[in-house]
Order: structure tokens, then sequence, then C-alpha cells
């Protein structure tokens, strides 16, 4: 079993910065990727970013290429999104998953989830 436990969420305004966080336990992952991905209301879940576990490739969603940046550590089972100059339309539930796979040309999914982190960007 995995348990994911992300942090960092908040109540910000635009052009300001968050770094949510996660946290896993209860396994040591040796490869693979892990992910971020959000939730708005009435929206479907999308991949933000995802990074190889070993390499720390990236890849990013369109919406938030050039203002977002991922990484983990590794001793520290710990994940990170970076998220710059925020836009109002980044409100989410954000959630961390491992390990993350592309279900088609435009889907990701993921086996273990964390329970997700609010990130409201409002004037």
């Amino acid at each position: 079993q995995v348990q994911l436990v992300e942090s960092g969420g908040g109540l910000v305004q635009p052009g300001d910065s968050l770094r949510l966080s996660c946290a896993a336990s209860g396994r040591t992952f040796t490869g693979g990727s892990l992910g971020w991905f959000r939730q708005a209301p009435g929206r479907e879940r999308e991949i933000v970013a995802a990074i190889t576990y070993t390499y720390g490739n990236t890849k990013y969603g369109d919406s938030v290429k050039g203002r977002f940046t991922i990484s983990r550590d590794n001793a520290k089972n710990t994940l990170y999104l970076q998220m710059n100059s925020l836009k109002l339309e980044d409100t989410a539930v954000y959630y961390c998953a491992a390990p993350v796979y592309r279900v088609d040309a435009s889907r990701w999914n993921g086996d273990y989830w964390g329970q997700g982190t609010q990130v409201t960007v409002s004037s």
C-alpha cells in the first residue's frame, strides 16, 4: 500500500506563487513516473505535470508550461510542484499520484492518489 499526502495549497492572488508537496509512505518507488493532477469544478481531471523517478525527466500540461515546475526528492520520498504566476484558471483541487502512466494521447492516470489540496486563485 502507498499513502500520499499533499500539502501547501491555499488562497492566493493572481501572479502569486505556491509550492505543493506530496509525501509518500508505505512503499519506496524505484522507477516509473510520479505526477500532479488537478480538477476544477465542472471540469475533467487533467494532468498538470509528471516526472520520472530515476532520471527526473519532466512533462507538463500545455496550460502550465513555463509557470509550473515539478521536482522530486527521492531521499525524502517527496514530490513537489512549484507554481508561479498563478492565474484564476489554476483554481482547482490538486492531487499527486504514483505511479502515473499515459492512458491515451491526452489522458493520464495513476495507481495511488492523495486526498487532494485546494488551490484557489482569486483577486
